[in-house]
């Protein structure tokens, strides 16, 4: 039985990539050997991406990670907060 780090590299050799980035209307647009390069270069293109993997798939807009005077990164309004969520019911029993 082959190892994960095996069938990567055979996968390499033959040039099939193990995380695949694909854009909004499903074009594959880069392939990578490890979730970490693909990550970073979905930073990189800064758009809605999917990254494929072997055994998943993660989908969004990587890198929104901060919010800066009430914005996020591609300016809109970032208005969650936790007191109006479902801790407040019991915020206000108390």
């Amino acid at each position: 039985m082959k190892t994960k780090s095996q069938t990567l590299r055979i996968g390499v050799i033959l040039g099939i990539w193990m995380y695949k980035l694909i854009n909004k209307a499903g074009v594959e647009l880069d392939g990578f050997e490890t979730l970490h390069s693909a990550m970073q270069a979905a930073r990189a293109v800064g758009f809605f991406v999917t990254i494929k993997g072997p055994d998943f798939e993660a989908c969004g807009r990587f890198g929104v990670d901060s919010v800066q005077d009430g914005k996020c990164p591609d300016g809109v309004a970032y208005d969650w907060n936790k007191a109006s969520r479902i801790g407040r019911m019991k915020k206000e029993r108390v």
